[in-house]
């Protein structure tokens, strides 16, 4: 493999649309925390074969864990929640690699948090002892409106004002009393007349096949969408429904094209046969979340397959920057993050591979895991900055 990240990253992105590729770019260029979140795939490609971590207990993992990688939603059964919520890379996969990405993420991220070394050391033990806590007990949980607390408890509170009719403005423009897409050329771009043809049809067949309601799919407009940072340069669209009826009860869907998890050429552990990649992604986080987002949904396509899902009004993430200089704010986001992630690991435990409860206690109890993990996010923080460094220079 060559060592040149131009190349590495090129390659990876390869067949991504061009247009949207220089976003992703620029995007990465522009801080260091940004390159570490549109580079996954350097991560897995250099971790170390013969590490210790790589032993822990199989979990089903985001796989791209990071500060960013938790947000709020609502769950089909419409009450709020505050989980992970990205799972393009999820897979089965030792219950470190989540922990490990995660705590470099604050050390790469600590300028965007605006904490020195020894606050974003402070904030990585925070994290893992959080989630080491919660394994050592065994028991699942969710974060909700009435048992969050700091930063996310002002998150999901905030959302009991945000009306659909506010979060339909954002994204579209009304004429006639009907709904059409706003393209600004910065969330929604133009799709081709062939591409909005081939999205109706997937949809349409969808939900015949799925014996969804016809009317609430009704498809209004489709545009393709901007948006991730990751994902940035996959086929992705926004889809504007009838829902229940023109113009405030119309809804906002995302279709985003699933690759291959890019985790899997250094995966040791055996994974199931999903039907598809969208597949794999779809029931990964139907196991992990405690109550999965509403309207979530797999459109295949031949060999490609797409997630299908709702944008809601009540989606966010909790803001880096409102800790307003008090430490003890990010912690506890921090705690809350380190607890969400091992309930979630605790949740969808022994499923196809994935260790039972039992085994995460008896690992939460041992010691030498934590430093472990601690050395190399330290170690590889550095790497990333030199990665990041040439990044900027050669492109």
């Amino acid at each position: 493999m060559t060592n040149n990240i131009i190349d590495r990253i090129h390659c990876f992105n390869e067949g991504g649309n061009p247009k949207l590729l220089e976003l992703k770019y620029k995007a990465m260029r522009s801080d260091v925390f940004t390159f570490y979140r549109g580079t996954c795939h350097l991560f897995y490609e250099d971790f170390p074969k013969d590490l210790l971590l790589n032993a822990a207990p199989p979990v089903w993992i985001c796989g791209d864990l990071h500060l960013e990688n938790f947000g709020s939603y609502k769950g089909d059964n419409r009450l709020v929640y505050f989980d992970i919520n990205d799972f393009d890379e999820a897979c089965l996969a030792p219950c470190t690699w989540d922990v490990v990405r995660f705590i470099t993420s604050i050390i790469v991220g600590s300028h965007t948090l605006r904490v020195n070394e020894s606050e974003a050391l402070h904030l990585s033990n925070c994290f893992l002892d959080a989630y080491s806590n919660v394994l050592a007990k065994g028991i699942a949980r969710s974060v909700e409106k009435e048992t969050a607390s700091g930063l996310v408890k002002d998150l999901l509170r905030s959302l009991k004002s945000r009306l659909r009719q506010d979060f339909l403005d954002k994204y579209t423009k009304k004429k006639k009393g009907k709904r059409h897409l706003f393209i600004d050329n910065k969330r929604i771009i133009e799709a081709t007349e062939a591409e909005q043809q081939k999205i109706r049809k997937l949809i349409s067949n969808w939900h015949k096949s799925t014996q969804k309601d016809a009317s609430f799919y009704q498809i209004l407009d489709i545009q393709q969408r901007i948006a991730g940072t990751g994902s940035l340069g996959l086929e992705r669209y926004a889809v504007l429904v009838e829902g229940f009826g023109s113009p405030d009860g119309n809804y906002l869907l995302d279709l985003k094209l699933t690759k291959t998890c890019s985790l899997q050429p250094y995966l040791a552990l055996p994974q199931p046969d999903w039907s598809s990649e969208s597949a794999r992604v779809v029931a990964i986080q139907q196991r992990v979340q405690g109550t999965p987002p509403a309207l979530l949904g797999v459109i295949v396509d031949g060999n490609k397959s797409y997630v299908l899902r709702e944008l809601q009004p009540e989606e966010d993430r909790v803001s880096l920057q409102a800790w307003d200089g008090k430490l003890e704010r990010l912690n506890k986001l921090m705690q809350t993050m380190g607890e969400v992630t091992a309930w979630d690991q605790l949740r969808s435990g022994g499923r196809q591979g994935s260790a039972i409860a039992d085994d995460l206690i008896k690992f939460a109890h041992l010691s030498d895991w934590r430093n472990q993990i601690l050395k190399y996010a330290t170690s590889y923080s550095k790497q990333v900055e030199l990665d990041y460094q040439e990044f900027c220079q050669k492109s």
